[in-house]
């Protein structure tokens, strides 16, 4: 690598490992690192990384150019419920908002489930004199001297972060920008979010459940973000730091600060962003995405482009603002096995996670996970975990699987293979209603595997639920931080406009929602610009939630490319809401007056993105197709001991074929290819598995 050069350097801190992925912007090549994440100093990780790349690499952290980076910190925080003690300050009569919620039970089927803790405590909600109409008049002005006066009790009490969320701000939003502009004022200290900033939606409660999460991690974000960037410029990277989103775009850290809210779910979503990039530039456009990381198992659809969603859920809640359209199906390599009081084999949802980690990281970890099971099959060979960087104990991994084995009457090896076995269930009994719910035909699709364990499982998970095909990219551990390091800018906008249409009545009805797209254009396009980062190209795309008059619940209307301006163009919004609805719940009524309830504006900068570097000019040919294997082991699985072919990945070029059981040995993973399948790799040094 030459010191001249300049690089993109993509990180994703995940809760086991910080992955890198650094690309060389001339020639396109790709070089991976994996370090231990630090949980409890986050930062180190990302300048360990740098470090590796300056010693290991000869790469100046000063020749880094573009430096993005994705964090669990927001969503663990989250989770654990380790944030801020947040406050809530809220319309007269409306204390309970998150108490109620939508009042679902989390478990239809048992009266008895408890619901889950608010993030705000009731004792920590306050209620002030004021009210906005639902027309977005004011009807109560804001009692500003009862405001003060309830946030500093609250304070007086110990919270460290207020949420503001007043009923109707999502139609004027005055009364929560004077309230934050007092707040700041006599509160230096606090970390304030408002409901209209963050996302001004109508729904009391999902408003106010998203600005009450940006207020409980704001703090912890905001430091987080401070203390990176003064360690990674200290390392020598000058780059702007840039963070990625759930949506699977990027923004500034200095945008990331105001709403962290944002980056809950931008690991899994950059994932996705790598997936759709590598399958693209392999002629790959029908993929699901199987990402099994330490903890968790993510799955996600690209048919074309990817999915993206306005219900993503974090921990106990539900998050409206868009996401990209990922769901857990399962356990990861750290989920540990179990058996319940009946002697059932169990595995997740608890995880060994990177400190103490699976037993066989000899760092204090007795639980039997499923990394141990590969290891004791012998499918991980332990002198090569991590290219031979992190050494796997054997013996360690043996002694938990005992536990395990003596409790339902195995032995060792048959136990592992069982751990294995009931993490694959668990998988498909998630998969397959999944995939029937989103109207995908798996037959039709190939599974694309990453994260650290993805491509250790996904041939067995493959064979189960019948995909033919499966995509091994180059770097599978470490797709999410290439997907940070090729996400576009991106950011959404919306706004409740709740006008009934009826195309039938040929007045023009449209002339609001005009008015409404066109401000929020005129945000969306200024933000980009706000955010100064280089981008070949700006987009806004367009659409809106659409029901039929008196229902409750809207379907996501794309009109991107339908001119409101146009003759006829009402017709063409309810012909689109039709073909919509009709595709999801198979009718639509033609006839019927709709209603537009909110409109979205999407703001795309769209980045340069180097072509991936193939890994030969030539293909091979022949008899020089058949790839040689570095050597063979013996494994056990099926249900028997197999002699099984091992190669190298770093040795394997384009034109390479061979058949399992094989097992392929990468520094970031390991490749499990179960027998009945071929494989071959293409010119980009993915391996292409197929089902016989």
């Amino acid at each position: 690598m030459g010191s001249t050069d300049s690089y993109r350097l993509g990180i994703d801190i995940g809760g086991t490992f910080t992955d890198f992925c650094l690309m060389n912007e001339t020639t396109g090549v790709l070089t991976s690192v994996k370090v231990p994440s630090t949980p409890s100093h986050p930062t180190r990780s990302v300048v360990e990384g740098i470090r590796v790349f300056a010693d290991r690499y000869k790469v100046p952290p000063s020749a880094i150019r573009y430096f993005v980076h994705g964090t669990t910190i927001a969503v663990n925080t989250v989770i654990e419920r380790k944030g801020a003690r947040t406050g809530l300050i809220v319309t007269q009569g409306f204390k309970d908002i998150l108490n109620l919620g939508r009042s679902r039970l989390p478990d239809i089927f048992d009266y008895f489930t408890e619901k889950p803790e608010p993030l705000v405590a009731r004792r920590d909600v306050k209620e002030i004199g004021e009210r906005m109409l639902k027309t977005g008049a004011p009807y109560k002005a804001l009692p500003e001297a009862e405001l003060l006066q309830a946030v500093k009790e609250l304070v007086d009490d110990g919270i460290e972060a207020l949420t503001v969320s007043f009923l109707h701000s999502y139609r004027n939003p005055a009364h929560e920008r004077r309230a934050k502009e007092l707040v700041q004022k006599h509160f230096p200290d606090l970390y304030v979010s408002t409901s209209s900033e963050i996302w001004p939606q109508i729904r009391e409660y999902e408003r106010t459940l998203v600005t009450a999460i940006n207020a409980f991690v704001g703090r912890k974000m905001d430091q987080y973000f401070s203390s990176l960037e003064k360690e990674v410029l200290a390392a020598g990277v000058t780059a702007r730091l840039l963070s990625t989103k759930s949506n699977g775009g990027i923004m500034t850290a200095a945008s990331a600060r105001l709403v962290p809210v944002e980056t809950l779910t931008s690991g899994p979503a950059s994932g996705v962003i790598g997936a759709r990039y590598v399958g693209n530039q392999a002629g790959f456009t029908k993929l699901i995405g199987i990402d099994m990381g330490g903890t968790s198992t993510e799955v996600a659809v690209i048919d074309g482009d990817i999915r993206y969603s306005t219900e993503s859920h974090v921990g106990d809640f539900e998050i409206i603002m868009p996401a990209v359209d990922v769901s857990s199906i399962g356990a990861g390599g750290g989920s540990i096995a179990w058996t319940d009081a009946s002697g059932v084999l169990k595995v997740g949802p608890k995880s060994a996670g990177a400190d103490p980690g699976p037993a066989c990281y000899g760092r204090g970890g007795t639980l039997p996970t499923i990394t141990d099971a590969y290891v004791v099959m012998g499918i991980v060979d332990p002198a090569k975990f991590l290219g031979g960087e992190l050494k796997l104990d054997p013996d360690k991994a043996a002694a938990a699987i005992d536990g395990i084995a003596v409790a339902i009457g195995l032995d060792r090896v048959k136990a592992a293979e069982a751990i294995v076995q009931v993490a694959t269930s668990n998988m498909y009994s998630e998969l397959v209603p999944l995939m029937a719910r989103k109207g995908v035909d798996v037959s039709e699709f190939a599974l694309l595997v990453y994260g650290g364990a993805g491509a250790t499982h996904g041939f067995v998970l493959a064979r189960e639920v019948g995909i033919q095909k499966v995509f091994v990219p180059m770097s599978p551990g470490t797709l999410c931080a290439l997907g940070s390091m090729v996400a576009d800018v991106k950011s959404d906008f919306i706004a409740t406009v709740h006008q009934a249409l009826d195309p039938a009545s040929g007045t023009d009805e449209l002339a609001d929602i005009r008015k409404a797209f066109a401000g929020l254009e005129q945000r969306a396009s200024a933000w980009i610009k706000s955010e100064r980062i280089n981008v070949e190209e700006e987009r806004i795309a367009k659409g809106a939630d659409v029901r039929f008059l008196g229902q409750s619940f809207e379907i996501a209307v794309d009109l991107s490319h339908v001119d409101l301006a146009a003759e006829g163009a009402a017709r063409k919004v309810a012909e689109a809401f039709h073909k919509g609805y009709a595709a999801i719940y198979g009718q639509a009524d033609t006839t019927a007056p709709i209603e537009i309830i909110n409109i979205r504006v999407t703001a795309i900068g769209i980045t340069a993105k180097p072509p991936l570097a193939p890994i030969s000019d030539k293909e091979l040919t022949g008899a020089a197709r058949a790839a040689p294997p570095a050597s063979r082991r013996q494994i056990y699985f099926d249900g028997k001991t197999q002699e099984t072919s091992v190669f190298d990945r770093k040795s394997l070029t384009w034109g390479h074929e061979f058949s399992g059981p094989a097992i392929v040995d990468q520094y970031d993973t390991t490749v499990f290819i179960p027998a009945g399948f071929t494989a071959k790799v293409d010119r980009l040094g993915n391996i292409i598995g197929e089902l016989q």
